[in-house]
Formats: C-alpha cells, sequence, structure tokens
C-alpha cells in the first residue's frame, strides 16, 4: 500500500528528508466529483534553494557510482511502482479527472520510462577522436549535467513527469521536479515514495509542488544546470527567456495545434475511429491531441457523421462512475475557456453538429463542421473535447492547411496509398506523423518532441536522453609511444 496519506492533515510532500511548504498549503480537488483528495505543501523560494544545495550536494557522489548501481534504482522504482499501482491509479482517476483506463495506461507508460532509463547506462558514454599528435589520445565523453529543473503539467502528471526525472537520474544527475499543485500527488508524492524505496540517496530527489511562482523559482535557482518543462506554450516560452538569459539549457515539451489529415482515399472506418479516439481521448487534454481534422470534400459529409454518432454515443460523467467514458476537465475555468474558443468559433461561421455545452467542468463532446482556416477552432490549441472539421479539395491546400499552425507536434494522415502518404508526411512541419493512426502516439523509446510552438526542437526517449540530461567534454591523454 501506498504510504502517503491523502487526507491527512499534514498533507507536505516529502522531499529529500524533509517537506516543502513554505508557501503554506493548498487543497487538491478533484474535477470529478469535487471532493478533497488532500493538501500539498507549496513549495517557495526558500524551500527551492534549500533543496537545491542539497541536491547539488548529492550529486556529486551519485554521478560516482556504478551503471549498475543507478540502474538497481531505476529498476526497483518500477517493481515499487508495480506494488502501489492500485493505489495510484486510483489518485490518477481523483486528482486529474482520468478514466481509469486511462490511470492504468499511465502507469504502464511510467513503468516503461523507468525501465527504459536504466537501459541508458549502458549506452555509449563517449567517442574515440584522433589527434595530430599521434602520441596523444583523444576523447568525447558525456557528462551529467548536474542538478535537473523538471516541472510538469497536471494533464498526465506522473507520466510525463518521469519521461525527464527517470533518465536524469539514470544518467547521474540529482533531480528537483516541480509537479502542478492540482496533481501533486500523482506527480509528486508518487515519484518520491517509489524512488525511496528504491534506496536512491537521500538529496538526490526532490519533490516541490506549487504554481508558476515555485516553478520561477527553480529555473532561478543557481544550482540547476538544466531544466525539463512540459506544459503551455505560453508557460514554455516564460520558462525559455528565463533560462536563456542565464544561459541554461532548457528543454521545452509544449502545446499542440495538430492536424489530422483524411485524404480522399482513405479507409473511412479506420480514419473516423483514429479521429475520435485522437480529440476524446483525456477529454482532450493531451499535447498531441486532434486540434484539426482536415477532411476531402468528397468524403467530408459521411465523416461528420461519423464523428456525430460517437461524440453521441460518450456518456460524461465521473470517471469513478460505472460506464463513464468522457470525464471532466481538469477545473470549471478550463470548460470556460474551452466553451469560449467554441462560442468564437460559431461566431466565425462553424457550425455546432453536436455538443458545445458544459455544466461545470464538465464539457459535452463537441463536433464543428464549417471550420475555415480564420476561425477560432482552427487557429487555437483547444486542449478540450472538440473536433473541428475543415474541408480541403487539393492534396496541396490540405498540405497548406496543415502547415498553417505556428505550433509543430504531431499530425495523421489517412490514405490507402502509402507511399503517398509518405511524400505528404515529408513536408509536414511536425515532429512526428502517423500514418493510418492517431496523433497521440509515443513510448518511451522514440523521439518524443516538436518544434515551433511545440518546443525547442529537444528530444525525450531512448538515446536522445544522452543529449539533453548529459554534456559533451573533450579530454587529451599524452600516451607513451612504442
Amino acid at each position: 500500500m501506498a504510504r502517503w496519506d491523502l487526507n491527512e492533515a499534514d498533507g507536505r510532500i516529502y522531499s529529500g528528508g524533509w517537506r516543502a511548504g513554505g508557501g503554506g498549503t493548498q487543497p487538491v480537488v478533484s474535477p470529478g466529483d469535487g471532493g478533497k483528495v488532500g493538501l500539498a505543501g507549496i513549495a517557495d523560494q526558500h524551500d527551492v534553494e534549500r533543496a537545491g544545495t542539497r541536491a547539488a550536494q548529492a550529486q556529486a557522489g551519485w554521478s560516482r557510482t556504478s551503471y549498475r548501481t543507478r540502474a538497481d534504482v531505476l529498476t526497483r522504482a518500477a517493481d515499487a511502482l508495480r506494488d502501489i499501482r492500485a493505489d495510484v491509479e486510483d489518485v490518477l482517476v481523483r486528482e486529474s479527472g482520468s478514466l481509469p483506463a486511462k490511470a492504468k495506461h499511465e502507469v504502464d507508460k511510467a513503468i516503461d520510462e523507468l525501465i527504459a532509463a536504466s537501459g541508458l547506462v549502458t549506452q555509449s558514454q563517449g567517442d574515440l577522436l584522433p589527434v595530430e599528435d599521434p602520441a596523444t589520445l583523444g576523447l568525447a565523453r558525456r557528462i551529467p549535467v548536474g542538478v535537473v529543473g523538471v516541472i510538469a503539467p497536471w494533464n498526465a502528471p506522473l507520466m510525463l513527469a518521469m519521461r525527464s526525472v527517470a533518465p536524469a537520474l539514470a544518467l547521474g544527475n540529482a533531480v528537483l521536479v516541480k509537479p502542478d499543485v492540482k496533481t501533486a500527488f500523482s506527480g509528486g508524492a508518487v515519484i518520491a515514495q517509489i524512488f525511496e524505496q528504491a534506496g536512491l540517496p537521500d538529496g538526490v530527489l526532490h519533490v516541490l509542488p506549487g504554481g508558476a511562482a515555485t516553478g520561477e523559482a527553480v529555473v532561478r535557482s543557481p544550482h540547476t544546470n538544466a531544466i525539463s518543462f512540459t506544459g503551455s506554450s505560453a508557460a514554455g516560452r516564460r520558462v525559455g527567456e528565463i533560462a536563456g538569459g542565464l544561459l541554461k539549457r532548457v528543454v521545452l515539451e509544449l502545446g499542440g495545434n495538430n492536424a489530422f489529415i483524411v485524404l480522399a482515399d482513405a479507409d473511412l472506418d479506420r480514419a473516423a475511429a483514429g479521429g475520435v479516439g485522437g480529440t476524446f481521448r483525456h477529454q482532450g487534454q493531451i499535447c498531441m491531441a486532434t486540434g484539426r481534422h482536415l477532411v476531402h470534400e468528397s468524403i467530408a459529409d459521411e465523416y461528420v457523421e461519423r464523428l456525430k454518432a460517437a461524440a453521441g454515443k460518450l456518456r460524461l460523467g465521473d470517471p469513478k462512475a460505472p460506464g463513464t467514458t468522457l470525464g471532466p476537465l481538469i477545473t470549471t475555468a478550463q470548460a470556460e475557456r474551452v466553451h469560449g474558443i467554441v462560442e468564437a468559433a460559431v461566431a466565425d461561421g462553424a457550425r455546432v453538429v453536436h455538443g458545445a455545452t458544459h455544466d461545470g467542468a464538465f464539457y459535452q463532446p463537441t463536433v464543428l463542421d464549417g471550420v475555415t482556416a480564420d476561425n477560432a477552432a482552427f487557429r487555437s490549441e483547444i486542449f478540450g473535447p472538440v473536433a473541428p472539421v475543415t474541408r480541403f479539395s487539393t492534396e496541396e491546400e490540405a498540405l497548406e492547411l496543415a502547415n498553417a499552425t505556428e505550433y509543430g507536434l504531431s499530425a495523421a494522415i489517412h490514405s490507402r496509398d502509402v507511399a503517398r502518404a509518405l511524400g505528404f508526411a515529408s513536408r509536414l512541419r511536425a515532429g512526428m506523423v502517423a500514418l493510418n493512426g492517431q496523433t497521440i502516439y509515443d513510448a518511451a523509446h522514440i523521439p518524443m518532441g516538436g518544434l515551433g510552438a511545440s518546443g525547442n526542437g529537444g528530444r525525450h526517449g531512448g538515446h536522445w536522453n544522452l543529449d539533453e540530461f548529459t554534456y559533451w567534454q573533450w579530454v587529451t591523454v599524452p600516451t607513451i609511444q612504442p
């Protein structure tokens, strides 16, 4: 069983041997039923500096441990997460409004991240390079960056934090992780517990819940050498601005307004299923969610009808209730933001096919047709269960529409002609493209990331983590000639 009590009076989260909370406490509230999940201690600047000092001290020893020791800690953390997964899935449902299936999937993905990270320690740690003097050995080796600040969002709090925490630790860094306070337990307390249980040395990992002020303190701390931020593009720009001014490495995985392109020769059954999943999974609160359905005019009527039928079958409600297939948005304010975009879309000429209403945080699955490139629903990252459909007549028009955005995260193309779709994909400005699939697809071993307003080109996953969490050191060693 999990050792954290979500209903204890002092609910501040364990952080490297002490409890953050100089900024007071804040209740964590369930978007599903409005009930109190627990109390989270808010880390203030003093907490961040205390954590940074301890992390820098602990990192020196952690980086000198055997690669086998670090791998063992990661695999034991995965085992610890498996042991308490029922409790973790429950708190994910309660904190983030996740459906049970999404919570289960998120725990699976977090375990995958831990296992994949344990394998990083046996990757090549450098290169042997020629030197002009034949009596000198030249090598480039990878060195841990030091202390990594990880700022994670609320939509997939455990997995998106672990995507940076696990590889950073595996490569010999210490970590300050700042979960969103709305998901402070699944995005913070869980991580602290499993690494404590796994035997991670004290001081190497610190959990610092809080809001923007806490995040800014982590970025500005003189002890953090690199920042890994996942969240909105607006917040990411602020993080990038501060980190850039301080000459810190920063990895930004931001928002998306992802195109789902259905060409005239697409398999409509497969395309509609992919479009439904891409828009409505986790209520659209995923950076890779389908934000724009670009459909050839010859099949658009049928495609819209299929979206409408699927939306009509979704059952909106408390994710803990049996039969619920669509949960709440994270807050009522988020639902009101989504509704504002939908109202602006209708004012811009879009037609409501289904939905477009909400009750508190519960937003009805919505389908909009007649969305043009200058429509609010086309331009915005909606981050809600809304499917805007835009029609096109030629492949060149589809490409122009797909690239008509500042974002560049993911895309999907549906066509029976794979060679044609591959050619189309090569002209898309997107970091990830699925052929005849969904816009939502990633894994612990693939290069996850985007460009433009979706990020600064950094990549999470597999050996690409080495580029983000280590730096190169050039070393020359005189040798004795035979």
